[in-house]
């Protein structure tokens, strides 16, 4: 009887240490995921590590990962944590929008536009995927999708001055020089101190054949910056000639600068040139912040200073139990 009652005890209380070791992963992962919050990438990604040590498979850990991969700049990396999280959730949406940006900082534009759509079946509301989206539309000349993902980006953040500037180069690049203006003032009226808003204004107002506007746009481009090369040439050709001004330059062909999905701050936009560049924000993703519920682990871990006190009080217990028996 006496071996049984051992038997007994020594597997509750080996169920009692198993139950505290697998939430190590989930507290693992937990930090991870606020170290990502707090901008502490290198932390966040030894927590994810740790986490998906004790299980390979643990989806929230995986999709945390991804995100602060996109966020050191590990794209590859980050495409291939955030593959496998969705191979075992296929709805997980912080997965979802870091392997968006991963694909989009990758250059795979094709794939990445297809992503985004994914990622607003989920959130229909984020204005740095948009922007994202209405970027890559843009490398792949297809400017008139490109409107509408930057509009969207707009609608749902008007003073991000980047995309109004860029939605003005999408109808540039259309043609649509009336629309391109209206653009181009919503920047301007956010800020008059960005050369490169002034500068692709008057191109706009060129194209129209709108000379003396355009001639004021150049200057206030100048005034903001006097040595923007282009602004000046552009000057330059409109001077006193009032001719047919030749708009170049609406092709975007720099890559953005990247972040986290999830959040947008306004960027000033590169002096000196006609091209702009779209600068996100992304956060966490997707970096994007989801309510995932952590799934529970059944992993073993090293023993926490909990499973030790468990241990003690199940050996106490089983102690007590047998000296009564006695």
């Amino acid at each position: 009887m006496q071996k049984k009652t051992l038997i007994l005890l020594f597997l509750a209380l080996f169920l009692l240490v198993y139950a505290v070791q697998a939430e190590d992963a989930l507290e693992w992962t937990t930090r991870g995921l606020a170290a990502n919050d707090g901008g502490k990438y290198s932390d966040a990604l030894t927590y994810f590590d740790n986490a998906l040590a004790q299980d390979s498979n643990f989806v929230t850990a995986l999709s945390g990962k991804a995100v602060t991969l996109n966020a050191l700049g590990n794209y590859s990396a980050a495409l291939a944590s955030a593959d496998k999280a969705l191979s075992l959730r296929a709805q997980d949406e912080r997965a979802i929008g870091a392997r968006a940006l991963a694909l989009f900082s990758l250059n795979r534009w094709n794939e990445s536009v297809t992503a985004y759509d994914t990622l607003f079946k989920y959130q229909p509301n984020h204005p740095s995927a948009y922007c994202n989206q209405g970027y890559a539309y843009m490398q792949l000349n297809n400017s008139a999708s490109a409107i509408v993902s930057y509009k969207k980006c707009s609608y749902l953040d008007p003073t991000d001055l980047v995309t109004w500037n860029n939605l003005g180069l999408a109808y540039m690049a259309e043609e649509d020089y009336q629309n391109a203006v209206a653009a181009f003032d919503s920047a301007t009226a956010i800020t008059i101190s960005n050369a490169t808003s002034w500068n692709n204004k008057g191109k706009a107002y060129a194209a129209l054949e709108q000379y003396n506007e355009a001639l004021t746009c150049f200057n206030k481009a100048l005034g903001v910056d006097p040595n923007f090369a282009e602004a000046l040439a552009n000057k330059e050709s409109m001077t006193g000639k009032l001719q047919v001004f030749q708009v170049s330059g609406t092709t975007v062909a720099t890559p953005p600068t990247l972040i986290h999905l999830g959040t947008t701050t306004e960027t000033p936009v590169p002096q000196g040139t006609g091209v702009e560049v779209t600068t996100m924000v992304t956060a966490t993703p997707a970096g994007v912040t989801t309510t995932t519920t952590a799934e529970k682990k059944t992993t073993y871990s090293p023993l926490s200073p909990l499973t030790t006190i468990c241990a003690l009080v199940g050996v106490a217990i089983a102690g007590a139990f047998l000296a009564v028996r006695k």
